[in-house]
């Protein structure tokens, strides 16, 4: 067994390079450090030993040394229970709450990542075993970009158009331009709002655009990114000053209304172009077989 030392250590180097890239700590705080990071990590040298090993055991015919993957795969869906666990423990205590469908997009994406782990190691041991170890460098390198490639998906801005609008009252009416967000019965609420709120209208670019932007999961990952990013003027006692969204139901355009700690439209538009499109939200009405009868 001692040919497939270095093919093995190969493996495990880059499949859990791999993994190390694809962990990453951003202003949302998830994970946590430093004892977050340690868990995952030490689960993505786990997937890559196991993608590492399983190798071996199939060219030496030790077949029942593959139900090591089999118990892994279970082993990680866990993982991922655990993260909507964790994340849906937490949410409690957020004055702005990241929702069910972030917390889902989530969890599948750390499921996903430790696979990504197993995959790299695997090619780059069979690499390694087949021909020679340059070619297990240059196999696991390209691993390691396709790690990078898949570290983030399509942020809200390739689906929207995002722009300033104007927060209004009329009377008790709450307006972000001609959309109607709420009804504020309390003189007090309604002087910070004029004080204090942003708003902001999310024009959707396609029709697969206009569903996705409907997800109210979607919209509740928007205000979750603007609460952390720049903070929310409200506490828990206050109903009356929680963000919101409201969708205009002839055009599909949606409004965000949000009183942020740091009022700054600039730096309200680059977080809301950089929440995530989560992947549980998204829908392409113009791939049915009903609309291409239709030809939309």
């Amino acid at each position: 067994m001692e040919q497939y030392t270095i093919p093995v250590l190969l493996g495990v180097l880059f499949g859990f390079g791999g993994r190390l890239l694809l962990l990453k700590n951003d202003y949302r705080q998830y994970p946590t450090q430093p004892h977050g990071m340690i868990v995952h990590l030490t689960l993505g040298l786990i997937a890559a030993g196991l993608g590492s090993i399983a190798i071996p055991a199939l060219l030496e015919q030790e077949y029942a040394a593959i139900t090591f993957l089999a118990l892994a795969a279970q082993h990680f869906r866990e993982v991922r229970n655990m993260e909507r666990e964790t994340l849906t423990k937490m949410d409690e205590m957020e004055l702005v709450s990241r929702g069910k469908t972030y917390i889902e997009g989530i969890a599948l994406t750390f499921e996903g990542r430790n696979y990504m782990a197993i995959l790299v190691a695997s090619i780059t041991t069979l690499a390694t075993i087949l021909v020679e170890w340059w070619l297990g460098v240059l196999v696991g390198l390209t691993g390691v970009v396709l790690c990078l490639w898949f570290r983030s998906g399509k942020f809200l801005s390739s689906i929207a158009h995002i722009e300033p609008a104007e927060v209004r009252l009329e009377g008790p009416d709450v307006f972000v331009n001609d959309i109607h967000i709420m009804n504020v019965g309390l003189a007090d609420s309604r002087e910070l709002i004029r004080k204090q709120a942003l708003g902001v209208i999310l024009k959707p670019k396609t029709i697969d655009s206009v569903v996705t932007l409907a997800n109210l999961g979607q919209r509740q990952a928007i205000l979750y990114d603007l609460s952390v990013g720049l903070g929310v003027y409200r506490d828990d006692d206050k109903p009356s000053l929680v963000p919101l969204t409201r969708r205009d139901l002839a055009d599909g355009r949606v409004a965000v209304f949000f009183l942020p700690q740091i009022k700054n439209m600039e730096l309200a538009i680059e977080v809301i172009s950089r929440v995530p499109v989560l992947e549980n939200a998204v829908h392409v009405p113009t791939e049915s077989e009903a609309s291409a009868k239709t030809g939309r």
